[in-house]
């Protein structure tokens, strides 16, 4: 069944309404018409079952045959703190993250971070809609925020209260399972650096500041690669592989 989301529902009139680009997909594309069922999401983790009743140029009516809560969230609140990669590759990380469970991705700027952000409502706009679009293939429940880029600094003291890990080349004797084992937070943050790593200021500044520093093993890995691995371990120490 086909999934939408959508803030208009009225559960008191028992109906959605779908507007913008997606009624064009509908229609266009998807060849869907009235008395087709779909799937439409409020973003806030309920789902409802929901038949076409009227399909204009621009907005779709729905009548509400149930609902239920959706299934798809998991169990725990990872936040992904991502050093601005090179190219497109941050377009690769936020589609993987929210398809493995991500509740929020906050690029970052950092010290070694070669890309310059020069437009970032613009190319904020664009992540989102990526972020949405994975939200939307993977069935999650809540809309997926992608915030414009922050300051390292700045990143890690608005996660206070949370879990914070950053995997780092140089730690030895902490691993992230020994972390997430010792921890039963619900709210995790993880600070990836870009392409040339952490800068020894940033090591620093994230100690001082509740930061676990994390051995990954043996091999280094890309800024593509960490943030997806960090977040699988994340998601099978804490049950969030469990149906």
């Amino acid at each position: 069944m086909h999934r939408f989301y959508t803030e208009n529902v009225y559960q008191s009139e028992n109906k959605a309404v779908i507007s913008g680009d997606d009624v064009k997909h509908m229609k266009k594309v998807l060849r869907l018409k009235e008395g087709d069922r779909v799937t439409v999401c409020d973003f806030k983790c309920i789902d409802y079952i929901c038949e076409i009743v009227s399909l204009c140029e621009n907005e779709a009516v729905l009548k509400i045959e149930s609902s239920h809560k959706n299934a798809f969230e998991p169990p725990v609140n990872v936040t992904i703190y991502q050093g601005l990669p090179k190219s497109d590759k941050l377009e690769y990380i936020i589609q993987k993250c929210i398809e493995l469970g991500a509740v929020k991705i906050v690029p970052t700027v950092t010290k070694r971070a070669v890309v310059k952000i020069s437009d970032g409502e613009k190319k904020r706009a664009r992540w989102q809609k990526i972020a949405d679009e994975a939200a939307k293939q993977c069935g999650r429940g809540v809309r997926i925020e992608v915030n414009l880029p922050v300051l390292f600094e700045k990143a890690v003291l608005s996660a206070n209260g949370s879990l914070k890990i950053m995997p780092y080349e140089n730690e030895e004797k902490n691993t992230i399972k020994s972390v997430l084992k010792n921890s039963d937070e619900k709210n995790i943050s993880i600070f990836i650096g870009p392409e040339g790593g952490f800068d020894q200021s940033e090591v620093d500044f994230a100690k001082e500041n509740g930061v676990f520093t994390v051995t990954l093993g043996p091999r280094i890995m890309r800024t593509e690669t960490a943030p997806i691995a960090v977040l699988s371990a994340c998601m099978y120490e804490k049950d969030g592989w469990e149906r």
